[in-house]
């Protein structure tokens, strides 16, 4: 896996000196005359670096290498920058001349005083610099004449043996990377310098708006005279700070410095505020985190806040914000997976499912608009319980449908976010976009995310149905029961004993049409057992009250009417490849997701992907993602400017205004 760790030449100099100025003596561009002064900063830091080497090391002969940096981003974002404080002034980085280079080294000579220098054409086109405990990795050295098509090449001198700066240098050509990056992570590396403030985030890794809006279909659906409450909503995995520290091993990649809190959180909060959501959801909050950081600060940016913590001992859970300026709370419901004694549900995940009333401004005192629905989830991760997961899931489809429900029976926009753990192709992601799936007999792991196989096991867990017990009080339409049977207004209740004075009358030894005929079940005449037994049966099994509601639990297939699809394609069309949310142990995938409610079309002959079109509920636009490779140049996930291992998913949305 080609991956690295980018230094740039201000960090390695501010690492070495409190002085910045030696930044100017580095860059050395353009044939320019050396001050004085920079000369005697160059002399400081040489002696500072010879004076840390161990006594058992001789002082080494200084050479100049420089280090190529390759990048096939073809967004036009120049990742990897000689110098982070040069974004704005200088875009594109150019190779060194040969007169550049003689400079640097004649200026090196003279200040090592009698030491030998390591003149540049003893040097091979490429180098391979070995770090202590890690691997081999290659410098690259570019020729005067050379060129780089369709890639951003970025020259920095600095000292052969210095392996803070050659050991994490980044080469694409595939043989100059080594096959595995280094078990443990480097050490006596240079520290870490934190990003300059002045450089955010969205320049360095730089992801697209989408304007949805101008597009032909859109427009058909939006008539000019209708207006719309535009809205963003955000959903944001920031990953707990508690799973960070229990699981280091995911990341070895990373500096320790940027997975401390103090410096993930600032980039954070940072990043929210950029794109500027008007409602928010996160995944992964830890709890004192929350009541101590987060929801002061987003209360000062003008959100209502809810969270909902993880059962058990978890310390993390999930938050729902929205801007109170633009929304109003109609309701809350909280949920929480954890069954006691159903093995089905025994993990502590949880969800929110919020109803909320746009705020139209002022001069629209005629108008009207439609509750939106929200909810926010974090479904099991393990691969191989995809029946845990698939439970989780209906349980939060229920309870939107009790939430989301109007009283004629349609349902209100509905924006369902979250991590689901489940890659696009997975059976999970289809039933949640096409409203059914059947399950009975399918392997465990098959149903939840598909990040790993395990279809060579010869014992794999198989689902049967019913997946989950009547007791749960969910249908396999992923309703609640009491949904299905609203209580008729002036509808008694009966006592046990009043009922049993009935079993046998000629109306209960009945058998309604649709039900198959088993002799001794659902014939007319009752088994001589229920007679002998009447005592103790209360009620003929033939006339169980969960019985007639919808498909026989037995079939194996569960539905839900809610109509979703994903805010995101899945791909990358003018890259090829797909698109990427997080990167667990350097392999990219997609498991975070924005579905929002529309109206289904009409499938063409033999089609079994439900198609959508856009309702009452429009998409207008969203932030682009991100491919695998952009991310491994960046060092995976997380990064220094990037402090969460996934990627946020941002949307625009319009809500059709109706006039009174």
């Amino acid at each position: 896996m080609t991956d690295g760790f980018f230094t740039c030449r201000k960090n390695v100099l501010l690492a070495k000196s409190p002085s910045t100025q030696i930044e100017g003596v580095f860059a050395a561009s353009k044939g320019r005359s050396v001050s004085e002064e920079q000369e005697a900063l160059l002399q400081q830091w040489l002696e500072e670096g010879a004076g840390n080497l161990p006594a058992s090391e001789s002082v080494p002969a200084v050479g100049k290498v420089s280090v190529t940096l390759t990048s096939d981003w073809l967004e036009g974002s120049e990742l990897l920058m000689t110098s982070l404080g040069e974004l704005n002034s200088s875009p594109e980085a150019t190779l060194c001349t040969d007169q550049q280079l003689s400079e640097l080294n004649a200026l090196a000579s003279s200040e090592l005083q009698g030491h030998a220098v390591a003149e540049r054409a003893r040097l091979p086109a490429e180098e391979t610099v070995t770090v202590a405990g890690g691997a081999p990795w290659a410098a690259v050295v570019p020729q005067p004449d050379q060129q780089i098509a369709g890639c951003v090449g970025i020259n920095t001198e600095v000292l052969n043996d210095d392996p803070a700066v050659l050991a994490w240098s980044l080469a694409c050509d595939a043989e100059t990377v080594p096959a595995e990056l280094p078990a443990q992570p480097i050490q006596d590396a240079v520290p870490f310098c934190p990003i300059p403030t002045e450089v955010p985030y969205h320049e360095i890794l730089w992801r697209d708006w989408e304007d949805l809006s101008v597009q032909p279909c859109v427009l058909e659906q939006v008539s000019k005279n209708t207006p719309l409450f535009e809205f963003r909503v955000m959903s944001y995995n920031i990953l707990a700070q508690d799973l960070v520290e229990q699981g280091l091993d995911l990341y070895v990649h990373c500096h320790p410095d940027i997975l401390n809190w103090n410096y993930r959180l600032p980039n954070l909060l940072q990043e929210i505020q950029h794109w500027d959501p008007d409602v928010l959801c996160l995944q992964e909050v830890q709890e004192n985190h929350y009541w101590e950081q987060l929801e002061p600060t987003f209360k000062e940016m003008g959100f209502a806040c809810f969270y909902k913590r993880r059962t058990g001992t978890k310390t993390d859970g999930c938050a729902v914000c929205y801007k109170h300026s633009r929304f109003q709370l109609i309701s809350l419901s909280p949920i929480e997976y954890f069954r006691p004694g159903l093995d089905i549900l025994n993990r502590d995940n949880v969800g929110l499912v919020l109803l909320l009333q746009p705020v139209l401004p002022e001069g629209l005192d005629l108008k009207a608009v439609s509750p939106l629905c929200v909810a926010n989830t974090h479904v099991l991760f393990n691969p191989r319980r995809g029946d845990i997961k698939l439970a989780q899931v209906a349980l939060l489809l229920a309870e939107i449908d009790k939430i989301a429900r109007t009283t004629e029976g349609s349902y209100y926009p509905v924006i369902l976010c979250g991590d689901l753990n489940s890659v696009p192709d997975s059976p999970l992601y289809k039933f949640i976009r096409n409203g059914e799936l059947s399950y009975h007999g399918m392997p465990a792991w098959k149903v939840v995310s598909g990040q790993e196989d395990f279809s060579q096991q010869l014992y794999s867990r198989k689902l049967l149905a019913p997946l989950w017990p009547s007791s749960l009080g969910v249908t396999d339409n992923c309703q609640y029961v009491s949904q299905c049977q609203p209580k008729k207004p002036g509808r008694r209740e009966y006592s046990r004993d009043f009922l049993l004075q009935f079993r046998f009358c000629d109306v209960a030894c009945e058998r309604p049409p649709h039900l198959v005929l088993l002799e001794g079940v659902t014939d007319v005449k009752p088994a001589a057992s229920a007679r002998e037994h009447s005592a103790v049966t209360a009620v003929p099994k033939r006339h169980h009250p969960l019985s007639f509601l919808g498909k026989c639990r037995c079939s194996g297939v569960i539905q839900h009417g809610l109509n979703l699809t994903s805010v995101y394609s899945h791909f990358l069309p003018q890259r090829g490849r797909p698109e990427v949310t997080t990167m667990p142990m350097g392999l990219g995938a997609t498991v975070d997701y924005i579905f929002y409610s529309a109206e289904p079309v009409e499938n063409r002959a033999g089609e079994c992907r439900r198609l959508y079109k856009d309702g009452a509920l429009k998409l207008l636009g969203r932030l682009s993602l991100l491919s695998e490779d952009v991310l491994l140049m960046a060092n995976g996930l997380p990064n220094p400017f990037c402090s969460s291992d996934h990627l946020c998913l941002l949307a625009s949305f319009g809500l059709e205004i109706s006039s009174l």
